[in-house]
């Protein structure tokens, strides 16, 4: 068969048309139900009531015709302004609005209402056209997506993101949820209740492990943002570390670090040193004993196989964040994410393209929130505190104003925690004479859900460890080597400089799921 002219010219220019075979939706109609679009309308300019039924379902953009679109406007506008909705008042309104010819004329708007007798099933036939739109818009989101997925230019996190998101707002703004009869949920809450008796600590939250703490706040909420601000030497990470520790080790939870200021390793360096009870100078340096090996392979038995998920990824931008927490809940459930720290995040490049530091802080701090939301999850977020703390006069204890380069991170923050030790200022005693030699404070300064108290935990720096201070383990001086007093470095003494486990974590390329393939400041396998 011989080329038509176009084919031969674009065979002569090297052009060629694209191969849409396998284009899934090329050459179909988009889902609709017009006849149901037709009814519903109809049926709500029959009856006087008929919107309040379906106005939480319905919105304009649910309807496919154009035509369909301009006459339920109309109705939401004579409804908004508590005029009555008939064949009569809603012609009107579209002739007021110069939209009467779009939407069909008079005589089409009047035969909408011959299409239904009365509007007994107008809420499941409102249902299906709202199903129909739902498939539109992600059509139309395969389709942009496709599209843009070609380009050279995409950075392919900001599409994920993007198409995440765009997912996530079909659901939001189609599946409502529907308001509930006081019985039903009083029977709800009672169930709720039952299910509480048998829980002996009360805790409605993943445990802390202190039990000072959760006496305080039932454990860490879902869908909550938590702050954990001090200044640096003051134990943060460590502190964070006991709490994943405790939810992973001693409540078998799901929980996950990302870790932007320490590597994986040094991390596990910690968590060995506080399960094993090893000094942790001995762990960097690897000076172990015969028996300290066998007591670090039996104490560390039960951590090896905690649900616990590390992320050392540096610099780590808020999207980035998004699709790791929405892989890792889906993938293992996880009931907790720990940030360390805020500061060290990188906005998108939409928030901190044009704006300043202080703008970028409050954009991540939204977005946190946005994600323990969405995950129902507790987020628990590091934060740096100002050296105003420093310069200040008294005991230096933090204040919300302290809170570093935004006000925003109080505001969007469920709860705001300080962590303080007396000792690392020189303060010895408190104000009853009590010592506060290896005591550290966590101070509840804002807590949306419950009280503001200060609880006292036992710190044992040389294992880098929080404990409850009700247990009996006596403050010794040689507990204190983790910067215990002032003015020391910034980072205390520790394990920052250390990087004795040859452990690869998967945010580095390492596909090794083992929790401590290497051994200890040696080439040789560790012995378990």
């Amino acid at each position: 068969m011989a080329e038509n002219k176009s084919q031969g010219k674009d065979r002569l220019l090297g052009r060629r048309k694209p191969d849409l075979a396998g284009v899934s939706g090329v050459g179909k109609l988009p889902p609709q139900a017009i006849e149901l679009e037709e009814a519903v309308l109809g049926a709500l300019m029959l009856e006087k009531e008929a919107l309040t039924q379906v106005v939480d379902i319905l919105r304009p953009e649910s309807f496919y015709k154009e035509a369909h679109k301009e006459i339920y406007n109309a109705i939401i506008d004579l409804f908004t302004e508590s005029q009555p909705i008939d064949l009569l008042t809603v012609t009107n309104q579209l002739r007021k609005k110069g939209k009467l010819e779009m939407a069909g004329g008079a005589f089409f708007i009047t035969e909408l209402t011959s299409k239904v007798s009365s509007a007994a099933n107008l809420e499941f036939h409102s249902r299906i056209i709202t199903e129909q739109a739902m498939k539109r818009d992600m059509i139309r989101i395969a389709s942009e997506i496709q599209k843009e997925a070609f380009e050279d230019t995409t950075d392919v996190f900001e599409l994920l993101d993007k198409m995440e998101q765009s997912l996530f707002e079909i659901s939001e703004k189609n599946i409502r949820k529907n308001y509930s009869d006081m019985r039903s949920i009083m029977k709800a809450a009672i169930m709720e209740l039952e299910a509480r008796k048998g829980q002996k600590d009360g805790l409605t939250g993943v445990p802390s492990g202190f039990t000072a703490l959760d006496r305080v706040t039932s454990g860490w909420q879902k869908s909550d943002l938590v702050i954990i601000a001090a200044r640096p030497a003051m134990g943060k990470t460590a502190f964070v570390l006991s709490v994943l520790r405790n939810a992973a080790v001693d409540h078998e939870r799901p929980v996950a670090i990302f870790s932007l200021e320490m590597s994986s390793v040094q991390l596990v360096n910690r968590l060995i040193s506080s399960e094993a009870e090893l000094d942790s100078e001995k762990i960097k340096k690897g000076n172990l004993a015969d028996y300290e090996w066998e007591q670090l392979v039996h104490k560390t038995a039960k951590l090896s196989k905690a649900p616990l998920f590390v992320d050392d990824t540096p610099a780590l931008s808020i999207l980035e964040l998004r699709a790791k927490c929405r892989k890792l809940k889906a993938q293992h459930d996880i009931q907790m994410i720990v940030i360390d720290y805020l500061q060290l995040m990188s906005g998108d490049s939409k928030s901190g393209g044009g704006g300043n530091r202080e703008q970028e802080i409050a954009s991540i701090s939204r977005s946190l929130k946005m994600i323990a939301k969405e995950l129902a999850v507790p987020v628990i977020a590091l934060s740096q505190l100002s050296r105003a703390v420093e310069t200040r006069g008294g005991d230096k204890r933090p204040q919300l104003s302290d809170l570093r380069e935004s006000g925003a991170i109080e505001q969007d923050a469920d709860m705001v925690m300080f962590l303080y030790r007396p000792e690392y200022y020189g303060i010895n005693e408190d104000e009853d004479g009590n010592s506060t030699m290896g005591v550290g404070e966590v101070i509840i300064a804002k807590h949306r859900n419950g009280s503001l108290e200060t609880v006292k935990l036992r710190f044992i720096g040389k294992y880098t460890r929080f404990t409850d201070l009700e247990l009996n383990v006596p403050y010794k001086p040689q507990d204190a080597l983790y910067g215990s007093k002032f003015p020391s470095s910034a980072g205390g003494q520790g394990f920052d400089s250390g990087n004795t486990i040859r452990l690869q974590s998967k945010a580095n390329g390492g596909d090794n799921e083992e929790p401590f393939p290497g051994g200890f400041g040696s080439d040789e396998p560790a012995p378990f």
